[in-house]
């Protein structure tokens, strides 16, 4: 009895597992700007949760568990680039994003422009602003997923959203026609 449940258990899990495909793809391609890539990290982070699935004490904290693989798999594709450098020290510079489907079939313009300030983030603000502010993980789960004190995520999250602010507001002034002045 005890081995059926174990097997139900397991199935259950692999079937969630599965099922976190997308969320996995849409953080990693909102921290890499680069869809191949994204897609080899997620391959990866499932790939190493389905392997090591008996290791998951808590079913309730799969989401969580699954996230922190794939912040793993992130850490480990800078270390295999640079390996001098600590992703923790890291600040990536200004990526544009090449044209891809996504992109060129947006249907608003308010998505391109929110997605390239959040580009322009630094790493780490824009990690912790995909994990808290758009796959809507407590600030305790992020710390968790991306092995950092709690603090640091509020400091993070607060530092990204008023760049953020930021970077929107420079992108509508820019964007607005001057005015004629009506001459006599």
């Amino acid at each position: 009895m005890q081995v059926l449940t174990h097997l139900f258990r397991q199935r259950d899990l692999t079937t969630r597992i599965e099922a976190s495909r997308q969320r996995l793809y849409r953080v990693a391609l909102s921290w890499s700007h680069d869809p191949s890539l994204a897609d080899d990290l997620t391959q990866e982070s499932l790939a190493k949760a389905l392997k090591k699935i008996g290791q998951l004490k808590d079913p309730a904290t799969l989401e969580s568990w699954l996230f922190s693989i794939l912040t793993n798999c992130w850490r480990d594709h800078f270390r295999a680039l640079r390996p001098a450098e600590d992703i923790a020290d890291f600040e990536e510079s200004i990526f544009i994003p090449e044209d891809t489907p996504e992109h060129i079939h947006g249907s608003s313009q308010m998505v391109q422009r929110v997605r390239e300030a959040v580009a322009r983030l630094p790493i780490g603000q824009r990690q912790v602003l995909t994990l808290v502010d758009l796959e809507e993980f407590s600030y305790g789960e992020a710390a968790e997923i991306l092995d950092i004190p709690i603090g640091t995520v509020m400091s993070r999250l607060c530092r990204a959203r008023q760049q953020l602010k930021g970077y929107l507001s420079d992108l509508q002034n820019q964007r607005t026609e001057p005015r004629l002045r009506r001459v006599k």
